[in-house]
């Protein structure tokens, strides 16, 4: 499994700004049941893709919440869909280098149904998390 990693890796000009693990900024920060699985977050290779896999408070390897083809880890935004419940939503992350936080990195993570970045509307998303990066990604998916 590692080897499978190490190779996506070396397709790639350089590691995405994505991969590692993500906590939300505020932990006691109160979740839906649906929004929980978004709490900590593992990003990493995934056969030829890249994937977000929930963890647990325990640091237990969850689902599978997101794919990303590999040709989009180096992008400044990801747009696609995202596990929400037993269903799915529209999902929007991106990331940025920042000089506040160990690793300098952050990400901002979004799901919702027709909410639109562009304007004022009341279609708001069902979720938003600030995260801030806490290590390596040890959750893959399987």
């Amino acid at each position: 499994m590692l080897l499978g990693s190490v190779a996506v890796h070396a397709r790639m000009a350089a590691p995405s700004p994505y991969f590692g693990r993500w906590t939300v900024e505020d932990p006691g920060k109160k979740l839906s049941s649906k929004g929980r699985p978004y709490k900590t977050v593992d990003i990493a290779p995934c056969g030829k893709d890249f994937c977000g896999v929930s963890v647990d408070d325990k640091g237990k390897c969850g689902p599978v919440l997101f794919r990303f083809l590999t040709k989009n880890a180096r992008a400044p935004v990801l747009q696609g869909h995202g596990r929400w419940g037993s269903g799915k939503k529209k999902i929007q992350i991106q990331t940025w280098e920042t000089d506040q936080d160990p690793g300098g990195w952050r990400m901002e993570l979004y799901l919702g149904d027709n909410y639109d970045f562009g304007e004022r509307s009341e279609s708001m998303p069902k979720y938003y998390g600030s995260y801030k990066r806490t290590g390596n990604a040890r959750c893959t998916a399987r």
